[in-house]
């Protein structure tokens, strides 16, 4: 029996003048921000943070190296704090993969944006949960493991609020013991800070028509484990990335390797999302790419401590979509920040956090409430996160139009004349076009691909990697992967793509299963998903919607 068909006690509603959703990078920043400025000025201004993992930090997954510009600006004397940003880049390295060697590029050929002095080798996710003990000093209220199900709306259609999702609901809809109604969590200003491809700023985006006048958001697949080396192995500060094996020169993507920590290394595998062979796995290549002489000396004798993956951001300028709608702003990723060259984001979201901050608190100290934040829109488009996404605002889109052996040294050529020409290049800005739900092309074309089997040792197999994300949702609840129409997968999708789900996904979330007859059935086995989103993203029918599962369910990223 489903909850709807009892009459449910109304919620309980706390009030706040601002209410983050998200508290990542960019939402804790924002509310850290927040309260500075009360402090300098003597008003009282309360924040609420909500966030859908088990504790701040457990859905954070980022490579990362990090630009500093957004902490120094946020708080100065991080150091003396104690912030765990501690190995600093030492050496870059950029390679090109063949089948069985590599080429090193000089680093004087890049252009000076990649260069990464000055930048560190963090983990994110610890970083993050720094961030939230700085936040709850100064007294802002945390709250891990509730999802934000639901955007509230006034008369006029403002946004005034986020609800939680019911807690204790079982996987028939039915309230089980301990069910217990969300909270209603209302604000003058509410912030979506939900990462990437996040559900509420997916239908805000819809609602609010925030996109209309910008490209289609593009997006890549990130796979990370990290690794702890043999010592001979470490090489501390280093910072290495590279493309082309063992993806073609159709479908874009790279890698890196990061040295930080005591032994540990950073290793990730990104692939544009745009792909058009239906039977790619973006596991089975981060696999492969682990096997290169380049790559697997590093690992060999080592082991392999976590797993995650997470879609990331690659639209860039041309598709940041408007970032203000009544009663609130988009931040940092939920709007698409990611400096795709730099494979850099994280800045640009705290930058973010902190501009929302300020044009938030000055409307509250005028007495406005659920109005647009206009200031908001001119400071990330006109400062610095503008002059950080449009000097590379052409290298995604030149890549995907002639591929990696001519769309890498285009989109540098027009990153140097930027540079040299302060910001202007003749290439102008270039357009994405299409979806990457809509590159896929029909199984008809292509071969299925052969992937090595996993040895254990170096590969692993998609479950057995899902036990390195400490995944965990409980098991009696609703599935969180709606399709809108189940016959699709088997209807469609199986004969058009062969059904590609089933490759897509890091996780093992999706298979066809036949019964004794060669049947075909389609199976969700959302206790799996590490909440990638990836899904959402790449479903050729679009079929499939990511919605959060109950607060607390998910990976639980430890040092990611």
């Amino acid at each position: 029996m489903d909850v709807e068909a009892f009459e449910l006690p109304p919620r309980e509603a706390m009030e706040f003048d601002v209410v983050i959703v998200g508290a990542g990078p960019a939402g804790l920043s924002a509310a850290i921000r927040l309260k500075q400025l009360a402090a300098e000025t003597g008003r009282e201004v309360s924040v609420v943070v909500l966030e859908k993992g088990s504790e701040v930090g457990a859905h954070i997954l980022s490579g990362a190296v990090i630009d500093p510009v957004g902490l120094n600006r946020l708080i100065p004397d991080w150091k003396s704090k104690g912030a765990p940003v501690e190995t600093e880049v030492t050496k870059d390295r950029f390679l090109i993969l063949g089948p069985q060697g590599d080429i090193s590029l000089p680093a004087i050929l890049m252009p000076p944006l990649m260069n990464n002095h000055g930048n560190y080798i963090v983990s994110l996710g610890a970083l993050t949960r720094w961030l939230g003990e700085q936040a709850a000093d100064l007294g802002v209220e945390i709250y891990p493991g509730f999802a934000a199900a639901e955007v509230l709306y006034d008369e006029k259609g403002a946004v005034i609020g986020v609800a939680t999702g019911d807690m204790g609901v079982g996987r028939d809809g039915s309230p089980k013991d301990g069910f217990a109604r969300g909270m209603e969590l209302r604000g003058k200003y509410t912030f979506i800070a939900e990462g990437v491809r996040g559900s509420l700023a997916k239908q805000l985006i819809a609602r609010f028509g925030l996109d209309t006048q910008s490209e289609p958001q593009k997006y890549g697949i990130g796979l990370k484990e990290l690794w702890e080396v043999a010592p001979g192995q470490h090489q501390p500060g280093l910072v290495q990335h590279s493309f082309g094996w063992p993806l073609g020169n159709r479908t874009g993507g790279g890698s890196f390797v990061y040295h930080y920590g005591d032994n540990l290394v950073s290793v990730g595998f990104v692939v544009h999302l745009n792909y058009e062979n239906p039977y790619l796995s973006p596991y089975d290549e981060f696999q492969r790419f682990k096997t290169h002489p380049a790559i697997r000396g590093t690992l060999e004798g080592g082991k392999r401590i976590a797993y995650g993956a997470r879609a990331i951001t690659e639209g860039g300028w041309q598709s940041l979509p408007k970032l203000t709608f009544p009663g609130g702003v988009l931040l940092g990723c939920s709007a698409g920040m990611v400096n795709v060259p730099r494979i850099k984001g994280s800045h640009n979201a705290m930058l973010s956090g902190i501009e929302a901050a300020e044009s938030a608190f000055t409307a509250l100290s005028t007495g406005r409430t659920h109005d647009e934040l206009k200031t908001y829109e001119s400071a990330v488009r006109d400062g610095a996160i503008g002059a950080d996404l449009k000097r590379v605002r052409n290298s995604k889109p030149m890549w995907s139009r002639f591929g990696t052996a001519i769309g890498i040294p285009l989109g540098g050529i027009d990153m140097w004349l930027r540079t040299l020409l302060g910001g202007w290049s003749p290439f102008g800005t270039w357009r994405h076009g299409k979806t990457d739900a809509a590159s896929l092309k029909p199984a008809a074309g292509f071969e299925p691909i052969a992937y090595p089997k996993p040895d254990g040792v170096l590969t692993f197999d998609k479950l057995t990697s899902v036990s390195f994300s400490a995944t965990n949702h409980e098991e009696d609840q609703p599935v969180h992967l709606l399709l809108t129409d189940p016959t699709i997968p088997v209807d469609i999708n199986l004969p058009t793509w062969a059904e590609p789900a089933q490759r897509y996904c890091p996780a093992g979330v999706y298979e066809i299963v036949r019964d004794a007859k060669g049947t075909p059935r389609f199976q969700i086995n959302a206790q799996n998903c590490v909440h990638c989103k990836t899904c959402d993203i790449k479903d050729p029918s679009q079929n499939i919607t990511w919605v959060c599962p109950e607060g607390g369910g998910g990976p639980n990223y430890a040092g990611m």
